[in-house]
């Protein structure tokens, strides 16, 4: 999603900014990180004691989240669209609606086949009719307004009732009409199958369908509509829900603190164990941790996120399924690239250097791993049939350029390598795991990912296309958020990172309160 320079430079007011040139720097201060920041509009308000969460404060904080979640997805998805859901009709919602909507019906043929007839249900459903009709007009629609206040004036309609002289039909083709006029192309066909219903009720029936179809359609035009606006002014808009959702209820950041004393403790480990095996380093100094570092390493345990199990940091609830997704498509990726790798490893590049060879074996295992993130999905005996069809493909290649086959102690290693790829500390997984972490770290560290793409590491150029789309999707997520929480991140980082307590005390204190 296209961001404004304004947009860019806020998360640079919290010194936390995407723009970090060297994943080794340390180059915020304790004075940078510990200025104050407090005095700016957009700046987060400091933490204030706790307080008793009223129902009332509870649920204006879950209409912002609501608020700000759906804002969100209307401006970063540009599929994001609101879709007419039927009842599963063997569901009870289901049969209760068709029970009582079928009742409605009937009673409703039932006192227009009345002598007299019997108009009062058929009244009010023109003036639901209407004012449906209306809510579709633009303000300066007043002509075609006037028209339908008119045709479907109900105090006239109850005076022709009086004297048994109610044209439904007419009434009904007036409003298919009007609707052909507002309507979405779209819908052409609905209208024309309207026109061609000769029975009255049944008429009513599909009248108030497409009506509802309309309204979708009036909803997703409006979506339309406001998007673009919505993506000049989201960073401030979230930003802005994010703390009057903080002020209803001050917990809001629990697991985000959480999220980042975890990464903490991730760097505080990676730094004990290189300064362990560096000679003549001073283990008694205290780590300078950069604050860039602690929070991307945060970011990049997301792509290894339980997400089933484990609740996400507040600040990244809106992107969680995007995230998810990405996890879930890395996760078929790695297995992909480990099985090309063990292929090539035992066959050898007269084979798997072959034009179009490699993308064969990458079709085979593609489709075979379709669905693999769903729990039933077995993927063992995927794996197995992965490896059977490999071997298969190997020979009938081997077969036409006059080599000899794989002897089946080969057929057996290589499908017993495949097959063991999920298992826990499988070398060659780890490998690749470490690659596609490498790779994600280094997107987060690029000043603009859309100049230049980092370098594909070895054993993962089978996957480069897909890799890439994936890495620039993440670092959109990963940027844009640092935009928005950014001030929230700077808050919390100069407790845990610059606190005067030690670290430990630190943290005991913030995990108690």
């Amino acid at each position: 999603m296209p961001l404004n320079d304004d947009q860019n430079s806020d998360f640079d007011s919290s010194r936390l900014s995407e723009s970090t040139a060297s994943s080794s720097d340390s180059e915020y201060s304790r004075q940078s990180f510990t200025s104050d920041s407090s005095s700016k509009p957009s700046s987060p308000a400091s933490t204030s004691p706790p307080k008793t969460v009223t129902f009332d404060e509870l649920m204006a904080a879950a209409r912002n989240l609501s608020n700000l979640t759906l804002a969100h997805e209307i401006a970063v998805n540009e599929n994001f669209h609101m879709e007419h859901v039927d009842l599963p009709q063997n569901s009870l919602e289901g049969r209760v609606k068709q029970i009582v909507h079928k009742a409605f019906w009937d009673h409703l043929e039932s006192e227009l086949n009345e002598d007299p007839p019997e108009y009062y249900h058929a009244i009010k459903l023109f003036e639901e009719i209407k004012e449906t009709l209306l809510s579709f007009l633009t303000p300066g629609a007043n002509r075609i307004r006037n028209q339908i206040c008119e045709a479907l004036d109900a105090d006239l309609i109850r005076q022709q009732a009086e004297h048994d002289a109610v044209d439904v039909l007419g009434l009904a083709n007036y409003v298919i009409t009007t609707m052909g006029k507002l309507c979405a192309p779209i819908r052409d066909d609905d209208i024309k199958q309207l026109k061609a219903t000769g029975n009255i009720v049944e008429l009513l029936r599909q009248i108030f369908h497409v009506l509802d179809l309309m309204k979708m359609d009036m909803v997703n035009y409006t979506i339309q509509n406001i998007r673009p606006q919505l993506q000049r002014n989201l960073v401030d808009y979230e930003r802005t829900k994010f703390q009057e959702i903080l002020e209803e209820t001050p917990s809001a950041l629990d697991l985000t603190t959480e999220w980042i004393k975890e990464s903490i403790k991730d760097e505080l480990l990676s730094v004990s164990c290189e300064t362990s095996s560096s000679p003549g380093a001073d283990g008694s100094s205290k780590p300078n941790l950069s604050p860039t570092l602690v929070l991307n390493n945060g970011y990049l345990k997301l792509l290894q996120w339980d997400y089933q199990k484990k609740a996400i940091p507040e600040t990244l609830i809106t992107d969680e399924v995007r995230l998810q997704k990405l996890k879930e498509k890395l996760n078929e990726l790695q297995i992909i690239a480990c099985v090309s790798l063990i292929a090539s490893n035992m066959v050898g590049t007269t084979i798997v250097g072959l034009p179009d060879f490699s993308d064969k074996l990458k079709r085979i295992s593609t489709v075979l791993l379709e669905g693999m993130n769903k729990e039933k999905f077995d993927l063992k005996e995927a794996l197995n049939t992965i490896g059977v069809q490999i071997c298969s493909e190997v020979n009938r290649s081997l077969s036409e350029r006059g080599f000899p086959t794989l002897n089946m102690e080969i057929q057996n290693s290589l499908v017993g390598q495949i097959c063991s790829i999920v298992e826990e500390d499988n070398p060659i997984s780890s490998l690749i795991d470490k690659r596609i972490q490498l790779y994600m770290k280094s997107l987060l560290t690029l000043p603009s990912i859309q100049k230049c793409m980092p370098t594909i590491p070895g054993g993962l150029v089978v996957i480069q296309a897909e890799i890439e789309s994936i890495g620039s999707q993440y670092a959109s997520i990963v940027n844009f958020n640092k935009q928005v929480y950014g001030p929230f991140y700077a808050n919390i980082l100069r407790k845990l990172l610059f606190g005067e307590a030690p670290m430990g005390k630190t943290e005991t204190d913030a995990s108690t309160n």
